[in-house]
């Protein structure tokens, strides 16, 4: 993913090379071999230089020290400017502090009783490039939050890109830990060291805060703004973010690179930035205590990061702290492993192997004792950063649940009362837990360790408790927005349709309104939920439930426009023209298919999707015999929506033995309690009418399903028949899209009965246009179409911000543990609790007759967890940021001072008094190593 060319690709050489120029390139550059060999036209010390600056310009940086302050006076006595020419020499001064060439300071001496002067007067400054010209460059603050320098000259988003790599390459194992005054340093969230009684003032961002008070500003992040326009972005507003402070603050408030704050709007970004999970750092060039700027960065796109992600060197820019989990009291939620930046964490497990002996996860290797070149870098660490966990596995319940949830950890803040931050885990993967308490599958439990001990976990009751909650305005947790944007940005004002209201759709329409956008779901239907609503009987869920749910989303920002069809009542063009940047699809699949066979048209044929959505909307009272085609959940709600709304007799007949099914054990069990005769081993043959009317229906034998490759190839015994009698034949043989006209005229192309999407994306080949839910993978579950909607929702804030669609994404994708080879010496050994039912209900009415756990039997179940799971910190990559006790709610991961030598501040000038003993020292250890 990294590049390494140094021209690139867009550069314009339609110009003679300016020796002046290149002269500047090189007395200005931290490239070792350029300061001594000399910059060559192809070199970024030129071509960056040669983009914006003028041979005038380069003559007057030629004339001054590197880093070494100069009054006007001076700079006229350099110049030899006679004092007729100072008003314009004056305005060239001031175009070069503009662009970024030059900087300048008024003398300032900063302590604890405030800020005084040294000097009277403006001091200009040539700086290096990097932290210097190359990043100031890419600043300009404009107040329509344009950028017209990097929209007009691209190269010098790649100028600051080289120019923060290639001084670095191959010499970052070299630098002693701190930095060695070569750039930026991490400084961990203040919280988290607030008790560490070892700490120093300098690792405190308060400390800083405190000192410049008064002279703090704000300005354009440099990485965020130039990695975009190369193409990189990950869709993070380009403001707000990187605070200057004292002379640097006056800089920028002068030049136009930014705009002063308060003390009180400093720590109001810092907060945010935690909240997104970006990384603190300072400045560390000028020396001990003494900063000009506090970065928030995001791994993905700085290019100070990169130093000890891309190279493996997290000497170069850690703190003098380290991550370590409590194990006794994490629980996987996997929070701390999606934010921290460093690929430090990741999930292991908890339990012993077989032998008694304890995982050993690998570690980074470090080139403190070994020879470290490009073999040892992660060109990919964007990517390899996000890795969920470990190869030896995890929790089986938060890698087997499509959505991920933090199961154990939710169990555990239920066994502790708090019912509200247990909500609130759930949502963070699920906006819909109420719905799938009552509905999901539960592949959680299918997959439980505690299963192969006893019985699995009542995870999905248990869940059904704690979204109870969401079910009553006084009670229901609405998440607050975290939008990757500086504190002055309310929501972001780019408009988003999602095409459908079914759970793919409202999922994706919660996580971006959860980011900060206002999204508008259009909806066919006269009400939002999709199949939840029109394709789930009220016996299983009640419609209440779906609507508090979606009513959560209402309160969040989310629009809902019911009864408009999109290709119908209004086109993808015109809602362009009405200015939404892009569009989600997720239709579902809301018709049946027909079977093919003789009279499945006829009079008294349906599918189970059209059945169901009249029963949903009270219309399906019916006294005669009814005929069910197919063996899925879908057959079964037909069937015993058949039985409960007056049927005289219903069969099910499918292809599949009683062990084949794909109807859940449960499902079909309730069936027959209901009255639902089920027969297998059949598929139909041809649908007897008379007069055009239903008669009967005759199936043939069905000898096996699947073909020796497994797949779908029924064969039958077509003289082995049964005809049964009815009046009315319900097919549940498959369900599939209605497009309509909606994508006439799309760059839109399909496999079939499917569209073509990326499928980590989502992105169709119109790139405005994404999909998800049913009408991407066909029929599954609702918990499918929910983690559907939660990663296009990642999509969709990407493409509209035109950030880099795969870089640094989290793929959500998990090993299970060997639940063969763990030991498990003690348990609560409590038999799983069952949900009662509610007596006072009538049989086969369709009111939900399932009551929900008591607080007793969620205490009594929550104990039977065995807290599979656990984060797994590689301490050799951890860069001590602190980001993940943000996201650890249960007190789990702290901070521990175990690198105080890494808080050490250098002047840039003096960096080789520290990097040439540490070399030595290395290379002493390089070669005992390789002895060993």
């Amino acid at each position: 993913m990294e590049k390494y060319n140094q021209w690139p690709a867009n550069h314009k050489n339609d110009k003679a090379p300016s020796e002046k120029i290149i002269a500047l390139g090189r007395k200005i550059t931290d490239v070792a071999g350029h300061i001594m060999g000399g910059v060559k036209v192809e070199d970024p010390e030129y071509w960056g230089l040669a983009e914006i600056i003028t041979e005038e310009m380069a003559e007057v940086g030629l004339s001054m020290k590197k880093r070494v302050p100069y009054t006007f006076s001076e700079m006229c006595h350099l110049n030899k400017i006679p004092k007729e020419g100072e008003e314009k020499f004056q305005k060239l001064l001031d175009e070069m502090s503009y662009i970024g060439l030059l900087e300048y300071d008024y003398g300032y001496h900063y302590d604890h009783n405030g800020r005084t002067r040294e000097q009277t007067e403006r001091r200009y400054i040539l700086p290096m490039f990097v932290p210097g010209s190359a990043e100031l460059f890419n600043m300009e603050e404009l107040p329509d939050g344009s950028n017209p320098r990097l929209k007009d000259h691209p190269d010098v988003a790649a100028f600051f890109e080289r120019m923060t790599f290639i001084p670095l390459a191959g010499i970052t194992q070299m630098v002693p830990p701190g930095g060695a005054g070569i750039g930026m340093h991490v400084i961990p969230v203040e919280k988290a060291i607030s008790m560490e009684n070892q700490s120093m003032d300098i690792e405190h961002l308060s400390y800083w805060l405190k000192k410049y008070e008064g002279h703090i500003g704000v300005g354009r992040c440099s990485c965020r703004a130039s990695r975009k326009v190369i193409g990189e972005g990950v869709a993070d507003d380009d403001f707000g973010w990187c605070i200057g402070v004292g002379d640097f603050a006056d800089y920028c408030r002068e030049t136009g690179k930014g705009h002063d704050i308060t003390y009180e709007e400093a720590m109001a970004i810092l907060k945010r930035a935690e909240d997104n999970g970006f990384v603190h750092q300072i400045t560390n060039i000028d020396g001990e205590n003494k900063i000009f700027g506090i970065c928030n960065c995001n791994v993905n796109i700085c290019n100070a990061l990169r130093t000890s992600q891309l190279f493996n060197t997290p000497n170069m820019s850690r703190s003098a702290y380290v991550a370590h989990v409590d194990k006794d009291k994490c629980v996987a939620c996997g929070r701390c492993v999606e934010y921290c930046p460093a690929g430090a964490t990741r999930l292991g497990q908890k339990l012993c192997q077989k032998d008694g002996t304890e995982v050993k996860y690998p570690k980074q290797q470090l080139p403190d004792a070994v020879k470290w070149g490009k073999d040892k870098w992660d060109p990919d660490y964007r990517d390899n950063n996000r890795i969920n966990s470990h190869k030896s596995g995890t929790a089986p319940c938060k890698t087997a649940c499509p959505a991920h949830i933090a199961v154990q950890g939710y169990l555990k803040k239920a066994s502790q009362g708090k019912y509200q931050e247990a909500l609130a885990l759930i949502k963070k993967q699920n906006p819909f837990p109420a719905v799938c308490g009552r509905i999901c599958n539960r592949r959680c439990e299918d997959a439980c360790t505690r299963g192969t001990i006893d019985q699995a976990v009542a995870i999905d009751a248990v869940k059904k408790f704690i979204a109870d909650q969401d079910l009553k305005a006084e009670t229901r947790y609405i998440p607050p927005v975290v939008i990757p944007a500086s504190i002055h940005m309310e929501h972001f004002p780019e408009k988003i349709a999602i095409i459908g209201g079914g759970p793919a759709g409202m999922s994706a329409a919660f996580y971006l309104a959860e980011k900060g956008y206002r999204p508008t779901v259009f909806e066919k239907n006269e009400e939002p939920g999709g199949m939840l609503r029109y394709g789930i009987p009220s016996y299983k869920l009640e419609k209440d439930v779906i609507a508090a749910e979606i009513d959560v989303m209402r309160e969040m920002g989310v629009e809902i426009k019911t009864g408009v069809e999109v290709g119908k009542d209004v086109t993808l063009k015109e809602l362009r023209e009405q200015g939404y940047k892009a569009f989600y699809i997720a239709i579902g699949c809301s018709a049946g298919r027909r079977p093919g066979v003789p009279g499945d048209d006829a009079e008294g044929t349906t599918t189970a999707i059209d059945y169901l959505r009249e029963a949903n909307t009270g219309k399906t009272s019916y006294t005669g015999r009814v005929v069910v085609v197919g063996g899925g959940n879908v057959a079964i709600d037909a069937a015993r929506v058949s039985a409960r709304s007056g049927a005289g007799e219903v069969h099910m007949l499918c292809l599949e033995s009683e062990a084949e099914m794909p109807a859940a054990d449960e499902e079909v069990r309730e069936a027959n309690e209901d009255g639902v005769k089920i027969q297998n081993g059949w598929g139909p043959k041809e649908v007897l009418t008379e007069n055009g009317k239903v008669t009967g229906i005759i199936f043939k034998k069905c000898t096996s399903v699947k073909n020796a490759e497994g797949r779908f190839a029924p064969t039958y015994d077509e003289n082995e028949t049964i005809r049964i009698e009815c009046d009315r034949v319900i097919f549940a043989v498959g369900q599939r899209s209605v497009w309509g006209n909606m994508l006439e005229g799309e760059n839109v192309t399909f496999n079939g009965p499917a569209i073509v999407a990326d499928k980590l994306t989502y992105q169709t080949g119109q790139p405005d246009i994404f999909v998800g839910g049913d009408v991407y993978t066909g029929p599954k579950f609702a918990i499918d179409a929910i983690a559907a909607g939660h990663y296009a929702a990642e999509s969709l804030h990407r493409y509209v911000h035109n950030g880099h669609m795969t870089i640094g994404r989290n793929r959500w994708e998990f090993n299970e543990l060997d639940k063969n080879n763990i030991s498990v010496e003690s348990y609560d050994n409590s038999s799983r609790q069952i949900e009662g039912m509610d007596e006072t209900v009538p049989s086969k009415s369709f009111k939900d007759a399932h009551l929900t756990l008591t607080e007793e039997q969620v205490r009594r179940e929550t104990a039977r967890c065995l807290g599979c799971g656990a984060t797994i910190v590689d301490e050799n990559k951890c860069i001590g940021c602190g980001v993940c006790t943000t996201k650890c709610e249960f007190d789990a991961i702290t901070l521990r001072r175990d690198h105080p030598e890494c808080s050490k501040m250098v002047k840039a000038e003096d960096k080789f008094k520290h990097i040439l003993p540490y070399q030595m020292k290395r290379a002493v250890k390089i070669v005992t190593h390789k002895e060993k």
